[in-house]
């Protein structure tokens, strides 16, 4: 099977498990594979016109008009709203449900919404599908400030990324690439990212490697970061039980479009992988 057929089925188990008819607003991502979650949703035939879809970006309003749905911008949102589920894609998800998202530099509203979403699912293919975060996707994406590029790559090599770079545009010569927001997205390479429980036999520094929520802390300190590509602590439902107001960066599930055409999810509080036992059409 190919990628874009696993992508179809991951998208439309995880709509069948998550688009709720009766929610006000559902978070849209971004990138190839939510193209196939709008589509999922649209295909299900029914009414849609009292949901409000709230995009993460240009591609992702474009992808929501295209299917003849309703998008509301982030900042028109009620105050003190939180979406009712955001469904987003990631470059890699770990066995605790972190995620690093960012490839398509949209990471710092993607966060927005993932943050102002009870529940944030994740939908991706199976080569997203990792022990741990940077195993197989290169580096961490982080939205910076232009004035303050040169300070914070600076400030990543001092906390042991190797050879963190600007990202450029398709075509180089036009300079780097900008975010909606107009800032520069930082790629910054490091060792791959450890669990708490991997850290019991190494110390806390990166000499030995960096644990998910102590490099995104310290990378988010640089002056000049808006936003970093680690999505990690709580999820939205743990947010939810410890009295917060808004949600957490984590998905509470992600769902992976296998090779062989069946759909593989990993929820919040397992390390295992289950196999989604109800065909997909």
């Amino acid at each position: 099977m190919d990628i874009e057929a696993a992508k179809r089925n991951a998208a439309i188990r995880a709509v069948h498990d998550h688009f709720d008819p009766s929610a006000r607003y559902i978070g849209i991502g971004s990138g190839t594979t939510i193209v196939y979650v709008v589509e999922a949703i649209t295909e299900l035939g029914i009414d849609t016109s009292n949901i409000r879809f709230v995009p993460t970006g240009y591609q992702s309003r474009q992808n929501i008009l295209h299917y003849g749905l309703t998008p509301i911008a982030f900042d028109s949102l009620p105050a003190n709203t939180l979406m009712e589920v955001a469904f987003d894609g990631a470059d890699e998800i770990d066995e605790d449900l972190n995620c690093i998202k960012g490839g398509g530099a949209c990471l710092y509203q993607e966060k927005l919404v993932a943050t102002h979403a009870k529940k944030f699912v994740c939908v991706a293919d199976h080569r997203k599908l990792q022990h741990r975060l940077l195993s197989h996707w290169p580096s961490v994406p982080i939205e910076v400030e232009p004035l303050a590029a040169s300070v914070v790559l600076s400030a990543l090599r001092a906390l042991g990324s190797t050879g963190p770079k600007v990202r450029t545009g398709p075509m180089s010569k036009a300079g780097p690439l900008k975010t909606d927001q107009s800032n520069f997205i930082i790629d910054a390479p490091f060792q791959t990212l450890l669990l708490p429980q991997d850290k019991e036999s190494t110390d806390s520094g990166h000499s030995k490697g960096w644990e998910v929520e102590a490099l995104a802390k310290e990378i988010k300190l640089i002056e000049g970061v808006l936003s970093v590509g680690i999505f990690c602590g709580e999820n939205g439902q743990e947010a939810e039980k410890a009295g917060k107001k808004m949600g957490g960066q984590k998905p509470i599930a992600a769902y992976f479009g296998m090779e062989d055409g069946g759909v593989v999810v990993r929820s919040a509080g397992s390390k295992t992988v289950s196999t989604d036992e109800i065909p997909v059409e």
